[in-house]
């Protein structure tokens, strides 16, 4: 589906719509810009003269809504983020691209101690309704300064959201309630997942930050996760089944807020649980979802909770070597079946 087509096609009540998270973007960004004229976007390339972004996904915005909202920036990260702060102070509503999520480290000052404290240090009194779009995933041979998932610093951070869809229907949802939302929100593609067809309401609306999704019902254990290990996790889970292992998958879709009343009441219903994320395993995002599951259903656990992540590394160039690096379908397949073995 191509942007102009996600721009022009009418919403049909019931009517689906086949795109991929690329073109779900691209209609989420059309939509939102054209109900508000607030709304920017800018980043490397974005603009049409540049090819509308490296993956496309802003591809026919500056012809459609001018150059004005829609702007081509400089090879400088914490210019684009010291921009989009100002941007959103004065009452704007940017959606700033950064190129590749390990880039986002150069921007870091902007993000963390001006973006998400604002709030705070004025007392309420300013708010910065700002998205950073940024896109990352291993299992492309980028190698390791350009596929880091590093969803838990900024889910550390007190004052900015993180979201991480897994379907093309989320991106677009998500995107626009980021758009919508009165604090800076990350908003996280996987290079995996954006080019994965799947069916889109055209009438999709916002998804509600902060709510998961029960991606496939199960008894036996949960399998929590998000971004680009929810498609793991559902191979594992067809895995599991064909050995009688009945795993529920849950896509979390929000880091920051995580939806813990859904993961509660999944682990309680199974009494087994494993977080998979494809982060670095060490401090990751798992240790505090699996801690939260231990402190509040100690009791009702049937095994002990598990953590799937990367090793301590940086993300290998060869092939084979990445391949080892991420989490794979056999490994939580294997890692669900010893816990389903516990009494």
């Amino acid at each position: 589906m191509s942007a102009d087509t996600a721009e022009a096609t009418p919403a049909q009540a019931g009517e689906m719509l086949k795109m991929t998270g690329q073109a779900a973007i691209t209609a989420a960004l059309f939509q939102a810009m054209e109900e508000d004229s607030k709304v920017l976007v800018f980043g490397e390339d974005v603009a049409d003269r540049e090819g509308g972004g490296v993956m496309g996904t802003t591809r026919g915005l500056s012809t459609k809504f001018g150059d004005l909202r829609v702007r081509s920036t400089p090879i400088a990260e914490q210019s684009i983020m010291g921009a989009a702060v100002g941007a959103a102070m004065a009452g704007y509503k940017p959606v700033a691209e950064i190129m590749l999520m390990n880039f986002i480290t150069v921007a870091m000052d902007m993000i963390v101690n001006h973006a998400a404290k604002l709030r705070f240090m004025s007392g309420g009194q300013s708010t910065v309704p700002l998205v950073i779009r940024t896109l990352t995933g291993a299992g492309w041979q980028t190698a390791g300064q350009h596929s880091d998932h590093y969803e838990g610093w900024f889910a550390h951070t007190a004052g900015i959201k993180v979201v991480a869809p897994a379907t093309p229907a989320d991106y677009k949802g998500l995107l626009l309630s980021a758009i919508r939302d009165p604090d800076p929100v990350l908003f996280i593609e996987n290079s995996r997942t954006l080019f994965v067809p799947g069916d889109v309401a055209a009438d999709q609306g916002p998804i509600p930050l902060g709510k998961a999704r029960v991606a496939r019902e199960g008894t036996h254990i949960s399998l929590i996760t998000y971004s680009g290990m929810v498609a793991n996790c559902l191979a594992a889970a067809d895995e599991l089944a064909q050995q009688g292992i009945s795993a529920e998958v849950i896509d979390l879709r929000t880091v920051s807020p995580w939806d813990k009343d859904a993961v509660l009441a999944s682990a309680d219903k199974t009494g087994r649980a494993i977080v998979v994320h494809e982060a670095v395993r060490h401090f990751g995002p798992g240790g505090e979802i699996a801690s939260t599951i231990q402190e509040e259903l100690f009791r009702k656990l049937k095994a002990p909770v598990r953590r799937l992540g990367a090793p301590y590394s940086a993300v290998p160039f060869a092939k084979v070597l990445e391949d080892a690096f991420l989490v794979q379908p056999a490994d939580i397949a294997a890692a669900a079946k010893a816990l389903c073995e516990y009494d």
